[in-house]
């Protein structure tokens, strides 16, 4: 890939990062899911120093979850 597809890569995934620990930071989410949730997105944040379209998959799965716990966008 181009560096510059990369970085653009780097960038879109970074945005969906940062929007789901927004949601997942909410606080109408209990502690508990909260706890797992976070462990799950620095999963997602370490995969995307190696690889990211791992990192875009894992992300994914984690955000149709979100959507289906009803976690709004804050």
């Amino acid at each position: 890939m181009e560096p510059d597809g990369q970085l653009q890569l780097y960038g879109v995934l970074a945005a969906r990062l940062k929007q789901a620990h927004t949601r997942v930071a909410n606080p109408e989410v209990p502690d508990e899911t909260r706890r797992e949730l976070t462990r799950r997105l620095l999963a997602v944040t370490a995969a995307a120093k190696h690889d990211l379209a791992d990192a875009a998959r894992r992300l994914d799965v984690l955000t149709a979850e979100l959507d289906a716990l009803q976690i709004p966008d804050r």
